[in-house]
């Protein structure tokens, strides 16, 4: 299950990168972007969890870091459609999430960026770290994957003319809570 986890990772990076360069040589107007991000990613099971598993201390949320890149097109004066893929690894409950998602927004006069977005997101869970307990390596071979529809809203703001700071929140199937922030570049 990593290796389809891996080579999901490579095709959505790919992907964002190589758009930037497929639209520049059809010459349509747009505005590339990579960056790096952080933040934090709740499940919102551990309630349910811990009611069924009443001895056990479930934490279900981690901290999360990653990159993410993707291309804007303009759509008129002030709107903008976009694709973006991301890759985070987490230091918890979470090993690794991958996604790609569409992006509708409009740029302010000032040039932020107002957007929703939506897409599909895969997560690599870790159970140890979940349920707090050394399993041994007895849920080797188990499926520990998971993955749904993503939607969220997020902000660019530029810094400068080639910079930005970015703050986004998002749900996996109105499921989980995911808040995270990152600087970028524009190009």
């Amino acid at each position: 299950m990593r290796f389809k986890n891996q080579l999901l990772a490579t095709l959505v990076a790919g992907a964002a990168l190589a758009l930037p360069a497929a639209a520049q040589a059809q010459s349509v107007p747009g505005e590339g972007f990579v960056g790096v991000s952080a933040g934090y990613h709740d499940l919102g099971v551990d309630s349910d969890l811990q009611t069924t598993f009443a001895p056990l201390d479930i934490d279900d949320a981690s901290p999360i870091f990653g990159v993410f890149a993707g291309y804007d097109v303009p759509i008129g004066t002030s709107m903008f459609a976009g694709l973006e893929g991301n890759y985070q690894f987490g230091t918890d409950a979470i090993d690794s999430e991958v996604g790609v998602s569409v992006r509708l927004g409009v740029r302010a006069p000032g040039g932020a960026k107002f957007y929703v977005r939506g897409g599909y997101q895969h997560l690599d869970l870790d159970p140890e770290e979940i349920v707090n307990i050394d399993l041994g390596g007895a849920l080797t071979g188990i499926d520990d994957s998971d993955g749904d529809y993503l939607v969220g809203a997020g902000v660019d703001f530029p810094i400068g003319s080639k910079s930005m700071i970015r703050v986004n929140l998002d749900t996996i199937a109105f499921d989980t809570l995911r808040a995270t922030a990152g600087v970028g570049l524009r190009f």
